[in-house]
């Protein structure tokens, strides 16, 4: 090799090591709320190379290394990013009803980039998407892994999966119209089937509808609507396939059942009893119990084109939940923070913690519901989130205050980091 080609080889390798150079990021704040121990530690600093956390430790004894990118939270609490485990990222809780029958796919795909940003900036860093139509939450999350949109993590159902005129199905117009919703299966094999289509295209989880619903016309809110024979079937499928199962189950029949053929978590479980908290609790399974939502629905639905039906059945429904959620943790049972956005306006999810802590849960318990509780039932999907430790994500959000002594300073989010990159600081959006 000549001088001129050995010179043009080191020009080379410099610019590549350039190119790859890892960023190093020190962070500084006042408090972090260490997730895993279940308390408050002082005077925090996080090391960060790229996407990863390296390490963590006391301001005293983990300097900063020469030339890495300082960012100090002065006066702020840290905490790992937050988890929704149960969001419609594509809906818009302002169109309810028959109004709904004018949004397209297209559309409700544009709403859900809007959403994500405002989910993203409330602190939310994870989110489980469960139920949208034509794979739209499918193509969000492809968009946001690929860079081309900002928002959070998505791991998506694509559509929810229920029977002939169930939860899940399309029951507005009359039959003149033969409009059925993408995920109706009926009987174990047609559900298997279902299932492995929907795996086809794209489904991170599996979205089950065991009863009724609040927003579904024609049904009763708690009446079971999937068999335990057919619960068993999808089940098994999905575990086969290597995916989560989450079972949207008001009534308790259709909750027992769902926890007996071994779903991973119950959304909404408002009807759950004792021996639902038992069958739980045995299971290792938990629960996601959608209790801020009720306030917006009762206050705001009829503006937003609801059913009276729907608004009928949240009034019966939306006190007792909250009982059963309170009951639940003084139960012992897991809880796992699922808020059901969509039926509220997005970017509100941290409005459920005070809620909450109101109806029994201290705010350690919610704050850990929604990071470690929520990465582990996330399964596989979950490893590297939840948590402020060395080699998780750096996914990382801070607080004025101390959400320990107030949790609703988890209602104002001052500054979001996901995967090593800031998304709002000082209280504002940072552009990218």
């Amino acid at each position: 090799m000549n001088l001129k080609s050995t010179a043009l080889s080191g020009v080379l390798l410099a610019m590549i090591a350039t190119s790859t150079q890892a960023e190093t990021i020190y962070l500084t704040a006042a408090r972090m709320i260490d997730t895993v121990a279940g308390k408050a530690v002082a005077d925090p600093a996080v090391l960060i190379t790229d996407d990863r956390i390296t390490a963590v430790g006391a301001q005293t004894t983990l300097p900063a290394p020469a030339g890495a990118r300082r960012i100090d939270l002065a006066g702020q609490t840290i905490l790992p990013g937050l988890i929704d485990m149960h969001t419609h990222i594509t809906s818009r809780a302002d169109i309810g009803g028959y109004r709904a029958l004018a949004i397209t796919t297209p559309a409700s795909a544009i709403s859900g980039v809007a959403n994500a940003w405002k989910t993203l900036q409330a602190g939310f860093t994870t989110l489980r998407n469960v139920g949208a139509d034509g794979y739209a939450d499918v193509a969000l999350r492809d968009s946001i892994n690929a860079g081309e949109t900002a928002g959070p993590r998505l791991f998506v159902s694509g559509p929810a999966i229920g029977a002939t005129g169930g939860h899940c199905d399309d029951n507005l117009l009359p039959a003149s119209y033969h409009d059925t919703g993408e995920g109706v299966a009926d009987g174990p094999d047609a559900i298997r089937r279902k299932i492995r289509e929907v795996h086809k295209y794209g489904a991170d989880v599996i979205k089950l509808c065991a009863t009724g619903g609040v927003f579904s016309k024609g049904d009763s809110v708690g009446g079971q609507q999937l068999s335990l024979e057919e619960l068993k079937a999808a089940v098994d499928e999905a575990h086969m396939l290597g995916l989560k199962v989450a079972a949207h189950a008001h009534g308790t029949a259709g909750i027992n059942d769902a926890l007996r053929a071994g779903v991973d978590t119950i959304e909404h479980a408002s009807l759950a009893d004792a021996d639902s908290f038992a069958l739980a609790k045995a299971k290792g399974l938990a629960l996601d119990m959608d209790i801020y939502n009720d306030d917006y629905i009762l206050a705001e639905g009829t503006k937003n084109g609801t059913l009276q039906e729907s608004i009928d059945k949240e009034r019966s429904i939306g006190r007792k939940q909250r009982e059963t959620f309170r009951a639940a943790v003084r139960a012992g049972v897991t809880m796992a923070f699922g808020t059901d956005a969509g039926v509220y306006p997005h970017g509100d999810n941290g409005r459920q913690f005070a809620k909450m802590v109101e109806w029994g849960m201290t705010p350690i318990l919610a704050i850990q519901a929604s990071t470690v509780t929520a990465a582990h039932y996330l399964g596989s999907l979950g490893d590297g989130l939840g948590a402020i430790a060395p080699g998780k994500f750096a996914d990382i959000i801070a607080v004025a205050g101390d959400p320990l002594a107030d949790v609703s300073e988890l209602e104002r989010v001052k500054f979001v980091m996901k995967a090593g990159v800031v998304y709002r600081q000082d209280g504002r959006a940072v552009s990218r």
